[in-house]
């Protein structure tokens, strides 16, 4: 038998019409017998998102794993992989950040893409644009590990396109580099 709250609340209900609403009301608690059933539903992972009032940075943990999430379009010029003045100023935030919670271990720099573009040139640029972040974030932080990869497209965000129409904000938030690390308990 199903343990779903929705087919307890139907039997439930069928039991209050069977013997009418009033029987149910005033029905003696020693009169009334009825089989109890656990309720057990599966909870998965809760991954919280905060993201900064102007949309350029997020950040989500998920156990002892915090992600950093840069949008490109404050970290890049359009097709470019060298870093804009706005964007060593965010790199300044995230190293401190680093610097004052990480747990030690390799810090994975990850590059991606929208859907724009062909796949290939998207592997390349995602992984130029991660390299760049390691690079200033490396100067910073010299005893640290880093480890830059580029994913293009291959792992968005959000749905770059909603039935069958690209959506340009979407695409934004697929164009990213995430800074993961391990947080200190």
């Amino acid at each position: 038998m199903s343990r779903s709250p929705e087919r307890l609340a139907v039997l439930a209900l069928a039991l209050i019409l069977a013997t009418g609403p009033a029987a149910a009301a005033w029905a003696d608690p020693e009169d009334t017998v009825a089989g109890v059933e656990d309720i057990v539903t599966p909870v998965e992972d809760v991954i919280a998102e905060v993201e900064s009032l102007d949309g350029a940075e997020s950040e989500s943990k998920q156990g002892d794993q915090v992600t950093v999430a840069l949008t490109s379009d404050v970290l890049f010029a359009l097709d470019r992989a060298v870093l804009t003045p706005r964007a060593r100023q965010r790199l300044r935030g995230v190293a401190e950040r680093i610097r004052t919670d990480s747990a030690g271990g390799t810090v994975r720099i990850e590059g991606h893409t929208d859907d724009q573009g062909t796949e290939v040139y998207n592997d390349a640029l995602s992984l130029r644009r991660a390299q760049a972040v390691r690079q200033v974030l490396a100067r910073q932080l010299s005893q640290v590990t880093f480890q830059a990869m580029g994913f293009g497209e291959r792992r968005p965000k959000v749905a770059n396109a909603v039935q069958g129409r690209p959506v340009r904000e979407n695409q934004a938030k697929n164009r990213r580099v995430e800074i993961i690390f391990n947080a200190k308990r």
